[in-house]
């Protein structure tokens, strides 16, 4: 999963974006962004990041990929692009070169993960927690979370099938990570 913490702002809460593990592989290996495409004949990608923390591609940063062939390159040149971010790097010099990145994933160590405020949670913290209801009764537990542009959501898998609650604290209510429990007040209706 991308850098994303969970975080609770006034009366919502968000999943901005600053890094937890990608789904299926080790929580010690976080994704934080991947090449999406080339862009024009010079060699230059579009990066689609998965983190807030976008100093992490500024300029002369070396970035670690997922890849044997390539295990680090170094940002050349760096600015917002509609769809991501448009990026140089480093002998990567034409379209043909910038077109075998495509796909590639960045990554850091757990341990390079930003420092959490009062209230945020790390994806990966809140997937396995059991979902209950303010009244106690159990809903199921969190499967994914999906990241949406208005509010992020909890997807969690009912005793019924998938539903999602957004992460909002209208109706999150509480999040006790060590306690294993997300506590949900839902309307009527909305649980499976």
């Amino acid at each position: 999963m991308p850098e994303q913490p969970a975080t609770k702002k006034d009366s919502t809460f968000r999943l901005s974006s600053s890094t937890n593990p990608q789904s299926g592989s080790s929580v010690e290996s976080i994704k934080i962004g991947y090449v999406r495409r080339a862009h024009g004949i010079k060699g230059a990608v579009v990066i689609r990041t998965l983190t807030d923390a976008l100093d992490r591609f500024a300029v002369g940063s070396v970035l670690t990929t997922d890849r044997a062939d390539r295990p680090t390159v170094t940002i050349e040149a760096m600015q917002p692009h509609k769809d991501g971010l448009l990026v140089a790097l480093e002998g990567i010099n034409d379209r043909n070169d910038a077109e075998q990145l495509r796909g590639t994933s960045f990554v850091i160590d757990a341990a390079q993960r930003r420092d959490l405020g009062g209230d945020e949670f790390w994806p990966d913290q809140l997937i396995g927690l059991r979902v209950v209801a303010a009244n106690g009764a159990e809903l199921g537990t969190v499967v994914d979370i999906v990241t949406g542009s208005a509010q992020d959501r909890l997807q969690v898998q009912g005793v019924d099938g998938l539903f999602e609650v957004p992460f909002v604290a209208a109706l999150v209510t509480g999040v006790d990570v060590e306690g294993g429990v997300v506590i949900v007040d839902l309307p009527v209706g909305m649980a499976i």
